[in-house]
């Protein structure tokens, strides 16, 4: 790679909705649990982090509620390498969605809750 073409102060933003996933643990069905594991993610946010790991500094833009799960949120993307300077506060609830996890011939099962 040509190095005139990497420059330490540039970096790459990124904007999209980040979602709080919550997973049942153990390849478990929705109905054979009562707990959930819970991450932060999104493809927009799934991106950025992947550009952190290739060493490309990357910031994430985004609108959150000004609640504590919004907080737990930032704090995630942060030890993720992410900037998160570009978040701002807004809106009622963040989106979320519930991943069940294929196993042997079941396919992986995905529910989405967002607003509107």
């Amino acid at each position: 790679m040509d190095k005139k073409m990497i420059s330490t102060n540039r970096k790459v933003v990124t904007f999209g909705e980040v979602m709080l996933r919550l997973t049942a643990p153990d390849f478990r069905r929705f109905s054979q649990t009562n707990e959930f594991i819970a991450t932060y993610g999104g493809s927009e946010a799934n991106v950025a982090v992947s550009l952190v790991n290739f060493g490309i500094p990357t910031e994430f833009v985004t609108r959150l509620p000004d609640n504590a799960m919004a907080q737990a949120c930032i704090a995630s993307l942060r030890a993720n390498g992410l900037g998160t300077e570009g978040i701002v506060f807004g809106g009622k609830r963040m989106g979320l969605y519930f991943l069940e996890s294929g196993a042997s011939f079941r396919n992986s099962n995905v529910v989405y809750d967002r607003e509107g």
